[in-house]
C-alpha cells in the first residue's frame, strides 16, 4: 500500500453541544469487532489522471450513495497513515441523515484462502460525533484533521 494516495471530505455541523463530524466505521471482516481506529472520514484511492478535490468529490457519493455537500471547502492538509497511504482531506459544512446512506461494496475473497468472493459494504455505519469523541475512534492518522478543523472553525 506504499505509495498509495486517498481524498476525502470530513462533514461537519454546528450541534447544541457544539462542533460535530460525520464519520464512516469501515465495512468488512478486518474492523466488524472494532470500534476505536475503525473509523475514518468517507474517502478513497485516486491517481494521477484525477485531481484530490474530484476523488474526494467522487468518493464520497460512491461511499456514502449521497451526494456531497456543496458548502465551502476548508482544506485539511494531508497525512500519511501508518500502512504508508498519504490522505488528502477537506471540511465541508453540510447535514445529512445517517439513515439515508447507500453504502458502496467492495468484494473480497472470504474467509482467507476459500476460494469464496464475498461483498461487503466500504462503510458498515456512518455516524455523527462531537469531536472529542471522534477523536477516540478515528484512524489515528486521521485526527489531526479533527484538529485542522477546529482550528478553522469559530
Amino acid at each position: 500500500m506504499t505509495g498509495a494516495r486517498s481524498a476525502g471530505l470530513l462533514v461537519f455541523r454546528h450541534a447544541e453541544h457544539g462542533l460535530e463530524v460525520l464519520l464512516g466505521h469501515m465495512g468488512g471482516p478486518f474492523f466488524a469487532r472494532r470500534d476505536a481506529g475503525a473509523w475514518t472520514v468517507p474517502k478513497g484511492e485516486y491517481d494521477a489522471g484525477e485531481t484530490a478535490w474530484d476523488a474526494a468529490r467522487r468518493e464520497f457519493e460512491e461511499e456514502l450513495g449521497l451526494p456531497p455537500p456543496d458548502g465551502e471547502a476548508v482544506p485539511l492538509g494531508e497525512v500519511r497513515q501508518s500502512g504508508g497511504k498519504t490522505v488528502t482531506a477537506w471540511a465541508v459544512e453540510g447535514d445529512l441523515d445517517p439513515a439515508d446512506v447507500v453504502p458502496g461494496t467492495f468484494r473480497m475473497e472470504w474467509p482467507p484462502k476459500s476460494g469464496r468472493t464475498r461483498e461487503f459494504p466500504e462503510l458498515d455505519r456512518v455516524e455523527w460525533f462531537p469531536v472529542a469523541r471522534a477523536r477516540e475512534l478515528v484512524v489515528s492518522a486521521q485526527a489531526v484533521f479533527l484538529d485542522r478543523l477546529a482550528e478553522h472553525s469559530p
